[in-house]
């Protein structure tokens, strides 16, 4: 993304919410600058119109009065000045947080709609770097520099303005040296803002593995990995610490060259002044020399602090580009209009009902303004699927099967062997190449995803638990479950039997994946927050891999109650696991290679049979 669009779009978030505020704060910060030109004149007045009042005159000694009411009169000024600087600065800082939280809420809200091969392509740690290190860049951007910026451009502007008005042949050597002082800044931060960008994707990158590595503490002691570890971490580290040495270097460097020219220049300007004082020339008094001084160093500060927040400037820049990329990702296309809703059948005709004891049913609007509906029975077909992650290269060939409403179906074969792909397309996690699958009859690409989704229970090998109460674990799978459907799925899942013995039995408090249960206890809660759905259709990715083996004989007896009435697709490494299920897929590089009941694959002594009796190499 170009710098120009970034900044377009960063200017869009400030409109809308904010666009009275920041007119205000435009306002507050002209008046400060208006107060700060109005110093250098005030100088001029006492040096050239008030200081001769105050010389005695007659016996009654000088007269300070006009004095005291200029020193009112600025003092007043001043005051002014100081509340408008409060006021702005207080209302950017307001901004800016408002502007972070506004960022940080359209992210995650767009985030949600990502599909899950975004993330499959993503490390969760830059995803992360997204909402800490790039909105707080924006945040000091919009708090600190923001302000500091228009500040600093309305006193430019002023100040030239000024500075014409008291001597125009003294501004010709102001422009020479802002000339100089333009040059160098644009080459300086030319320089460092292509490392503030390297440094902002190094802090990503960086953020990344250190949760990587902090995930995977437990494999890194036990293969005592720390060495080789450290080394990487340290090649991540150094890269960041070389990209921010050189861009922060160049920024730093700024500051002092500026306020060096700004002395030269201050200088130059005092002795050419001075001579043009000595002889004569109009208009060249002493307090417009003095007042001309003063302008010179009020816009030599602010270019410089231009010059310096370059810094903010370009690192708000990367971040923002980097949170607008996120943004810009497309969102899961749903083109799906069949939906799932509860309904009575009457004589062939259905009414549909909030009622939640009511069947499901699939409610199919067609093109000549007819809707069907269809009962939700779980009866999954497969035909011809091919599939591929990526474009051109197919991980499923000719995938065909079918599995009737309460048919429990294995898929078993080697790790890469596709088995997970393929619940992943029963999800329309992915959409497949080629082929159709089809849902009670219905293409699923015709079913909106989030009520296709709603119609399975899926439990992962990978548990995921939340923040929140052991209740409130299982409830994510039916969000408006009582206490009874709770212990009940428990029940279900022979999970009660623990949870009635932790502190606060179901009231227990959990801190996601970090709690204290042990992988066999997050396992059961997984499978009784399935069972709280009650879907017609469970898919079963490795549920008992993480169980004991006396555990599994207790999680087997819920898990078969589970699935009574239901289609089942289990995939397993475990095949005693699968041995009661109606038929069994041998999946070999995305093919089905075998497939029948565990006695009939043991008879026909393929791959299925050397998986089972281990001899297969």
């Amino acid at each position: 993304m170009s710098k120009r669009s970034t900044i377009r779009r960063l200017l869009a978030e400030m409109a809308g919410k904010y666009r009275l505020r920041l007119v205000f704060v435009f306002v507050c910060i002209m008046i400060s600058t208006f107060v700060n030109i109005s110093g250098s004149f005030f100088i001029q007045t006492l040096i050239d119109n008030y200081l001769p009042r105050i010389m005695p005159t007659n016996a009654h000694g000088p007269d300070y009065t006009p004095l005291v009411h200029l020193v009112i009169i600025m003092v007043c000024v001043y005051a002014s000045g100081v509340l408008a600087t409060f006021i702005y600065n207080r209302m950017m800082v307001s901004i800016g947080q408002g502007i972070q939280k506004k960022i940080r809420d359209n992210m995650f809200s767009h985030m949600e709609t990502l599909p899950i091969s975004y993330f499959d392509s993503h490390t969760h740690g830059d995803i992360m770097s997204h909402y800490t290190n790039d909105t707080d860049t924006l945040r000091e951007f919009f708090s600190l520099s923001l302000p500091q910026l228009i500040s600093s451009a309305f006193t430019i502007i002023m100040v030239t303005f000024a500075m014409i008005k008291l001597n125009l042949t003294l501004f010709v050597i102001v422009i020479f040296f802002i000339g100089l002082m333009l040059f160098i800044s644009k080459t300086m931060s030319s320089k460092a803002s292509r490392f503030f960008m390297q440094q902002q994707t190094a802090v990503g990158d960086l953020t990344g593995y250190i949760k990587e590595m902090i995930a995977g503490q437990k494999v890194i002691k036990v293969f005592c990995h720390e060495s080789a570890t450290l080394e990487v971490f340290d090649d991540k580290n150094n890269h960041l610490q070389n990209y921010g040495r050189v861009a922060n270097s160049l920024t730093n460097m700024m500051m002092p060259i500026m306020m060096n020219i700004g002395a030269l220049q201050y200088v130059v300007i005092a002795f050419i002044g001075g001579v043009l004082a000595i002889n004569g020339v109009s208009n060249v008094t002493l307090g417009a020399i003095a007042a001309f001084l003063t302008l010179s160093k009020a816009l030599s500060s602010p270019i410089a602090q231009i010059s310096v927040q370059v810094n903010a400037v370009t690192m708000a820049l990367a971040g923002a580009g980097r949170i607008f990329t996120l943004m810009d990702e497309t969102s899961e296309v749903d083109n799906g209009y069949v939906t799932l809703v509860h309904a009575k059948e009457k004589n062939g005709s259905y009414t549909e009902t909030n009622d939640a004891t009511k069947p499901w049913f699939w409610k199919h609007p067609h093109s000549d303004g007819t809707t069907t509906y269809t009962k939700l029975t779980g009866d999954v077909h497969l035909n011809d699927v091919d599939f591929g992650y990526v474009p051109g290269e197919i991980v499923l060939h000719d995938v065909s099967l079918y599995a009737k409403p309460g048919q429990k179906i294995a898929f078993v074969g080697a790790t890469g062997a596709g088995k997970t792909t393929i619940t992943n397309l029963l999800n329309r996690f992915y959409d497949i190449a080629d082929g159709k699958i089809r849902y009670d009859g219905i293409n699923i690409n015709k079913i909106k995803k989030a009520d296709l989704r709603r119609s399975l229970g899926m439990v992962l090998q990978d548990t995921r638990l939340f923040s929140g109460t052991v209740a409130d674990n299982i409830r994510y799978g039916k969000p408006d479950a009582t206490d009874e459907e709770i212990r009940h799925a428990a029940t279900i899942a022979n999970a009660d039997n623990f949870i009635s013995r932790l502190p606060n039995g179901y009231d227990t408090m959990l801190t996601g994946d970090e709690s204290d249960l042990s992988a066999g206890q997050r396992q059961l809660l997984a499978i009784a927050r399935a069972a709280v759905a009650d879907p017609p259709v469970m898919i079963l990715d490795e549920a008992t891999s993480s169980i004991d083996t006396r555990t599994e004989a207790i999680v087997q007896q819920g898990m078969d109650r589970l699935m009574e009435g239901r289609t089942v697709f289990v995939i397993a490494h475990r095949l005693s696991t699968v041995k009661n299920s109606e038929a069994i897929m041998v999946l070999d590089r995305g093919r089905i290679i075998e497939r029948g009941s565990h006695d009939e694959l043991i008879k026909a002594k393929g791959r299925y049979y050397q998986l089972y009796t281990g001899t297969f190499s």
